[in-house]
């Protein structure tokens, strides 16, 4: 008997295309709406282009913009922030970044480098480029008008996203309308709907952070008193690997953003992030962050898939018996879809 959770996301794709829509020009607001509805991104190239921070945004132009304005800095052994590490006797753990405050004008040459000891990256997510670089927010729009317009709010959080191509964004989903835009080098994008979170292997694990020992080496420190948190472990990259019985029916969409790009990327959409660095040797973007509208039946068709998953994983597996065999088999849900 097939799955129904099989099932469900067989029809998806088989109504859904495996590619991200691209539009040439932005959207108006009718149009952004449709795509928010559908829950279904897209790109637009070449939208930023006009603005000044796309113009402007040098490393030289950075550094007198910003000078020795102290930044709060992500550090990581191998560029993995916010990621699944393995930890001792084979247990897996989601690992926040080491932080320090520095000049930005130090962070800049660090990435520049490209050779620092362990990798930095400008990811706070806090609201950073109306806060901590005000001083280079006039140079991008204070809202996506579309989007505005579209979803009757202001962005709740406008960030930036400053590194070299060693920083790696896990699997990961966030509860926002995502607009995306890439200012310098190149970014890609692994995108995966909703619908295939049976793909992804959320696994509840403990949390730690990256700490500096006495011999300046990062070490996991674990957060015992935290509670465990609903991670993605399964990578699309590396798709054999700790796979469930639906990750073969996952369909990544994959695209690349460029320098003016601009991607609509839907609320709850898993995604993972590599970059490249362009001319100045370092990559730079900027994201807007809209609150994602928990009524209707988005949340709760998301949490209902959820829901189902986890139960059936918690089923005990019977045998299959078929009278006159002689022998018993059990089928697991992957023998099934």
């Amino acid at each position: 008997m097939t799955s129904p959770l099989s099932n469900l996301i067989k029809t998806y794709h088989e109504l859904n295309a495996s590619i991200v829509d691209e539009l040439e020009e932005e959207p108006s607001a009718l149009e952004f709406l449709q795509f928010v509805a559908k829950n279904r991104p897209f790109v637009v190239r070449h939208a930023a282009n006009s603005w000044t921070a796309s113009e402007k945004w040098d490393a030289h132009y950075l550094r007198q913009r910003m000078g020795n304005e102290e930044v709060k800095v992500a550090i990581t052994p191998l560029g993995n922030a916010d990621a699944v590490v393995q930890h001792s006797h084979d247990s897996l753990v989601f690992v926040e970044p080491h932080e320090i405050f520095e000049p930005f004008t130090d962070f800049l040459d660090d990435t520049q480098a490209s050779s620092s000891r362990h990798v930095k990256y400008a990811q706070t997510q806090n609201d950073n480029l109306r806060n901590e670089y005000a001083n280079l927010f006039p140079d991008v729009p204070s809202d996506i008008s579309f989007a505005r317009l579209a979803l009757g709010q202001s962005a709740d959080a406008v960030n930036l996203w400053l590194g070299d191509d060693r920083s790696v964004t896990s699997l990961h989903k966030d509860n926002y309308e995502n607009v995306y835009v890439q200012i310098r080098g190149q970014k890609d994008f692994v995108l995966m709907p909703p619908i295939e979170m049976p793909c992804v292997n959320e696994q509840l694990l403990q949390t730690g952070r990256y700490v500096s020992d006495d011999n300046g080496e990062l070490i996991v420190q674990l957060d015992e008193e935290a509670e465990r948190i609903p991670v993605a472990t399964w990578d699309p990259d590396e798709p054999e690997q700790r796979t469930t019985p639906y990750s073969h029916l996952a369909k990544p969409l994959r695209v690349t953003l460029r320098e003016g790009d601009l991607l609509y990327l839907p609320s709850m959409w898993y995604h993972k992030v590599s970059q490249r660095i362009g001319d100045e040797g370092f990559v730079c973007a900027v994201n807007y962050w809209y609150d994602m509208d928990f009524a209707g039946n988005h949340w709760a068709n998301t949490s209902f898939i959820r829901d189902v998953y986890q139960t059936e994983q918690m089923k005990p597996v019977y045998p299959n018996l078929d009278i006159g065999d002689e022998k018993a088999t059990a089928k697991t849900p992957s023998e099934e879809s």
